[in-house]
């Protein structure tokens, strides 16, 4: 039967394995969920970063007189 999900198969140095290994057994999880779990945290914190440049690109052109108030949205 095929897999349900896609597989990845990576090549990494004995360092990074052993630790990935001791961080998946310290939480009781295997190491594939491991990898996955830090392979979410580190798109979310790309994507953090991605939106954080966005952020400060539009922050850079604000202008106060081009906004509306509380008052002019609401009514």
């Amino acid at each position: 039967m095929p897999a349900k999900n896609p597989r990845l198969n990576i090549v990494v140095e004995e360092t990074l394995y052993r630790h990935v290994r001791m961080l998946a057994e310290k939480d009781g999880v295997s190491l594939s969920t491991k990898v996955r779990d830090l392979l979410k945290q580190a798109l979310e914190t790309q994507e953090d970063i991605l939106l954080g440049h966005i952020a400060d690109q539009r922050a850079a052109t604000w202008k106060d007189s081009d906004s509306l108030s509380h008052e002019d949205v609401w009514s």
